[in-house]
């Protein structure tokens, strides 16, 4: 077998770990920003919903990065591997300074678009916040598509060193600016600035050192060669418009969220900061799935493909029920620590006990084998399906539960179950059937 059970852990426990403390530090952050008060938290709430849809963005074409590149690996063909990772990185660039200057051109008309109703105050921070945020979105780019670079070739322990690095830089720069400076929500949004740009200079340092799968030199000789940004675009804009589709309906559930006002607003922004750290090993697991369907459909070996994707789900959903109690375990004092209002942190605690409940029971299989299925070029299937199944379900449902049935921002977590349940069933049947198996990607 291409990834023998060492081989195997080698690869997941640096995502893992990588995750896990990429969430960890965004509660550390939360925690900070928390102190300044409710209404700095739910500006940085409010604008990072907006973050996540750009982040998902490069997600997906670092996604495509990975599988290309894993695919000519498992082929054992480096040229074609190096090839791609010069193309990926021209569309990187292009793709994310152009949206750096779209936002930074229309940033205030993008806030009150999405959150024009919140209060004065909140918008007020929100705009300093994302005009930072925006700043750092090339920087974001780069550093996943690096990672994933390495992650294709089976090296994810160097991408966990630089997070790991970065995080640290983070927090300190929070300690400095937030509470030592006092200077809010731009000293958080400074902070993570500059440790964006650490991790993706770094990363490309590296990535010019020979003797390793992917080798990037020389950047200003790249020339575009369309064919090979067409294969590379062809999973990468499936996967973008499913992770942009998905994080739309996050901002279209955030704006429904902020009419219920500030202490409704900091609890779930609390709670998806918790629903995040308790999914991120199973995350992992998904992530690093991508890499063994790659090289194992790359060499050809598609019974291999099969059991990897049964057996990455059965250690996710340990992983799941495990981290999420953990997680639940630990909230109310971390809330506490934070500074929480009383009524904000009941209200957040309710919905965390839901989460630790349900997600366990749905989640793995609604999420982790879709990653097997980009990785083995199926990403049109994946696409439709998350995407109607977060509007049609999530999305709709939530907005009902909060606008016209006053359930309140539980509501938001009922939906988000029931997408859950139908994605289960629909990821279940794709891949009990095979036909994930009949694509082509290289």
């Amino acid at each position: 077998m291409l990834f023998p059970t060492k081989a195997l852990w080698m690869l997941l426990i640096p995502i893992i770990i990588e995750q896990l403390l990429n969430s960890l530090m965004g509660m550390v952050d939360t925690m900070m920003v928390s102190n300044v008060g409710s209404v700095a938290m739910s500006a940085v709430s409010l604008v990072d919903s907006i973050n996540m849809l750009i982040i998902q963005v490069f997600s997906a074409l670092a996604t495509g990065a990975a599988i290309i590149c894993s695919h000519y690996i498992g082929h054992r063909d480096e040229k074609g591997a190096n090839g791609a990772a010069r193309q990926i990185v021209l569309t990187v660039v292009v793709i994310s300074v152009g949206i750096m200057i779209l936002c930074l051109l229309f940033r205030n008309q993008i806030l009150r678009l999405i959150f024009g109703s919140v209060e004065p105050a909140v918008m007020e921070n929100a705009r300093i916040y994302f005009l930072y945020s925006v700043i750092s979105y090339p920087f974001i780019a780069l550093f996943n598509a690096g990672a994933a670079f390495y992650r294709a070739g089976g090296n994810s322990k160097f991408p966990m060193k630089v997070s790991i690095l970065s995080n640290v830089l983070n927090v300190v720069g929070n300690a400095i600016l937030i509470l030592g400076f006092g200077l809010g929500v731009a000293g958080a949004a400074l902070s993570t600035l500059f440790s964006r740009m650490f991790c993706a200079v770094i990363v490309f340092a590296f990535l010019r050192r020979k003797r390793q799968p992917i080798v990037i030199n020389q950047y200003f000789s790249i020339r575009p060669d369309f064919p090979l940004i067409g294969k590379i675009l062809a999973i990468g804009i499936p996967a973008g418009i499913e992770n942009g589709m998905f994080q739309f309906g996050k901002l279209a559930i955030q704006s429904t969220v902020s009419t219920l006002g500030t202490t409704a607003i900091a609890a779930q922004a609390m709670a998806v900061i918790f629903e995040n750290v308790n999914g991120v090993a199973a995350v992992g697991v998904g992530i690093g799935l991508m890499t063994v369907i790659g090289q194992t459909l790359g060499a050809g070996r598609k019974e291999e493909a099969k059991y990897y994707m049964v057996k990455l789900t059965g250690i996710g959903f340990w992983m799941l029920v495990v981290s999420c109690f953990l997680t639940f375990a630990i909230s109310k004092p971390v809330m506490i620590l934070a500074g929480m209002e009383a009524e904000s942190l009941q209200m957040c605690f309710e919905m965390l006990l839901a989460i630790t409940i349900v997600k366990p029971l749905l989640w793995p299989v609604s999420f982790i084998p879709a990653y097997g299925l980009r990785a083995a070029g199926d990403v049109k299937f994946s696409m439709i399906v998350a995407t109607c199944t977060m509007w049609f379900c999530r999305v709709a449902l939530a907005a009902y539960l909060i606008r016209f049935a006053g359930v309140g921002p539980m509501g938001v977590w009922i939906g988000m179950f029931a997408d859950w349940g139908i994605r289960s069933f629909i990821f279940g049947g794709r891949v009990l059937s095979g036909k994930w198996l009949k694509k082509a990607v290289v």
